[in-house]
């Protein structure tokens, strides 16, 4: 439906007169940036040959080659240009760490604490990739000295439920709080934080909020994007096929099976996991070989029609 651009304002102007009056300078500006949690599924090499690799899940670091924060590690990521979407900027960043483009995107959330950038006001848009590291032949970009994978750990430390006693005129509420751990290891280096989860509960929703009460090596607030992303990587696994984007072209079911295991934390019943895995992949006509134990039928994900 067209718009009538000739409707006057209260004070009198058309649209085109309005716009041509406009000063941006009346309303602070932040600056903004796409960041990439960019995840993929790690293999530790057995030294039996009859074990399967062990696997781990995996995120892609770089270390910052230019001040604020130089030498520390930090997620993937960079300015928005003038002429680019948020996911426009994520995936040139993609592209440009990874050489990958066509890959599962989604975006988390943007993070706009006014304090969160030491230069000046800068929003962070978030978004999640899950990529296959077999792919991949990462590279650090033009402001970092180094890129790599690193390890995930990341687990509950502690919680507790605390009932505030109302204030006048407010509304009864409960509060729980979480403390993760989160820990981050390439060779000898060792990143860590610790986040704080408040969820606080009232008539009208629940209401979630993220603080990093410790920190060790990661710049700005990445601890706490990458906690958002863990937990958006794992609630999306429960139930849905979110975990075949780390997959490569074929695998088995024990392989998929070790991939939904390190993303959850948690071991699964086999026949459990293979009646819900039934409708998310399709057999193909090949097995493994040369892996020291019996052959397995190797696997792919269904494709799905747009």
């Amino acid at each position: 439906m067209d718009r009538d651009t000739r409707i006057l304002d209260r004070n009198g102007l058309t649209e085109a007169e309005y716009l041509q009056s406009y000063d941006p300078g009346h309303y602070e500006r932040p600056s903004m940036a796409a960041d990439m949690a960019i995840f993929t599924v790690l293999e530790e090499t057995e030294d039996n040959y009859r074990k399967l690799p062990e696997k781990e899940l995996g995120i892609l670091l770089i270390q910052r080659g230019v001040h604020p924060y130089l030498g520390s590690w930090a997620l993937p990521g960079g300015f928005v240009r003038p002429d680019e979407t948020t996911e426009q900027t994520a995936r040139r960043e993609l592209m440009e760490e990874t050489g990958l483009n066509y890959v599962y995107m989604e975006q988390l959330y943007t993070f706009s604490d006014p304090g969160r950038d030491p230069r000046t006001w800068v929003m962070s848009c978030s978004y999640m990739a899950l990529i296959d590291s077999s792919k991949v032949r990462i590279k650090a970009g033009d402001d970092a000295d180094n890129a790599r994978w690193f390890h995930i750990s990341f687990y509950l430390m502690d919680e507790h439920t605390d009932y505030p006693v109302p204030t006048d005129g407010e509304e009864p509420k409960v509060v729980r709080i979480q403390h993760y751990k989160l820990e981050l290891t390439s060779d000898n280096i060792c990143l860590s934080s610790v986040i704080e989860k408040s969820m606080t509960k009232t008539e009208n929703g629940t209401f979630t909020e993220y603080e990093i009460t410790e920190n060790n090596g990661l710049a700005f607030d990445h601890a706490r994007i990458i906690t958002y992303a863990l937990e958006r990587l794992r609630g999306k696994v429960e139930y849905s096929g979110l975990a075949l984007h780390l997959m490569p072209s074929e695998f088995t079911l024990t392989q998929l099976q070790q991939v939904y295991e390190v993303i959850l934390g948690k071991r699964l019943l086999k026949a459990a996991f293979r009646r819900k895995a039934a409708s998310l992949v399709e057999e193909t006509d090949s097995y493994t070989g040369n892996e020291g134990h019996r052959p397995s039928r190797l696997y792919r994900k269904k494709w799905k029609e747009f």
